[in-house]
């Protein structure tokens, strides 16, 4: 697949804190990659690098087919955590003198504007100072004028912090949208079930080391155990306990259930099926429930953290 971004080997140190070691990604073109990492992982510092705030001791960066120049901050937007906006200058201007900085016309910018505070409810707010805004509206403005110039690449860094939830769905559908008319998108988040949601591919940054990366699906896979949720029926729970612990790795498990069956999480040998699985149980009892444990993102997130600590 086409790559939008390409950072090789890249190694960046203040003073004797290496902050990225010979960190390596590659983001596919009109993807959503989540860029992900506990805090102080180096995940920031690569995104300066992108953004061109500061520029890596070693290694490359490129970006749309060429090493990244100083012009291509025109292609890209950044959200950043530590929103950044001018409290007393009023909506209207600070948006249209931010989108000119970006190489937007200002009739250009206007028009988009207009669009835009339509659309998040804003447009009677042109007029107020930014210091007005309650928290939300000035994360609603501050993404705006993130994707206003239509960059090739967005990085929204915790982009829903601060939201409530009808406005965090608001932007999620919003990025979404962007990822279907072709932007591509770097996504950090500590928010797991907005990587489920969201991301296909993922890089997990750790202590200034890339410790996984890939698509998200081939990683869940990787990281599967033949593991099956099961409930179960039974006139005899102890003696069905001892026969399938005898052939079996249990756990219990917890779902929820109209039936008063046992839960159990059954891990199965190497070589044996589903299919093997369902035909021993049904000679058993009575099978109200039958799942594989598929590993989340906050699973692999954390198995990966730890085994690399």
């Amino acid at each position: 697949m086409d790559q939008i971004l390409i950072a090789e080997n890249v190694v960046k140190n203040y003073g004797n804190f290496k902050a990225l070691n010979n960190v390596s990604i590659q983001v596919p073109r009109g993807s959503i990659f989540g860029l992900l990492g506990p805090n102080g992982a180096g995940k920031t510092t690569l995104i300066r690098i992108i953004n061109q705030i500061t520029m890596p001791d070693e290694g490359m960066v490129y970006f749309d087919g060429g090493p990244l120049a100083p012009e291509d901050v025109h292609y890209i937007g950044y959200l950043p955590e530590e929103r950044g906006l001018y409290k007393r200058m009023r909506i209207g201007e600070q948006s249209l003198y931010l989108a000119q900085l970006k190489g937007m016309s200002k009739s250009d910018a206007k028009r988009k504007l207009k669009y835009w505070f339509e659309k998040f409810d804003i447009g009677p707010w042109w007029n107020k100072r930014v210091e007005e805004l309650s928290k939300g509206m000035a994360q609603k403005l501050q993404f705006i004028i993130t994707v206003l110039h239509e960059p090739k690449l967005l990085i929204f860094d915790e982009p829903f912090s601060g939201f409530d939830p009808i406005n965090a769905n608001l932007i999620k559908d919003e990025i979404i949208n962007l990822k279907e008319q072709g932007a591509s998108i770097i996504f950090s988040t500590h928010r797991m079930e907005s990587v489920e949601e969201l991301c296909e591919y993922i890089a997990l940054i750790h202590k200034s080391n890339k410790v996984l990366d890939g698509k998200l699906i081939d990683i869940k896979k990787q990281f599967k155990t033949n593991t099956f949720e099961v409930g179960l029926l039974t006139d005899d729970r102890n003696s069905l306990l001892r026969k399938l612990n005898e052939r079996f790795e249990l756990s219990e498990a917890n779902f929820k259930s109209l039936e008063e069956d046992l839960k159990l999480n059954i891990k199965l040998q190497t070589g044996e099926s589903s299919s093997d699985l369902i035909s021993y149980l049904n000679k058993e009892g009575f099978i109200t429930h039958f799942n594989e444990v598929i590993p989340s993102a906050s699973d692999i997130f954390i198995q990966t953290v730890h085994q690399n600590s």
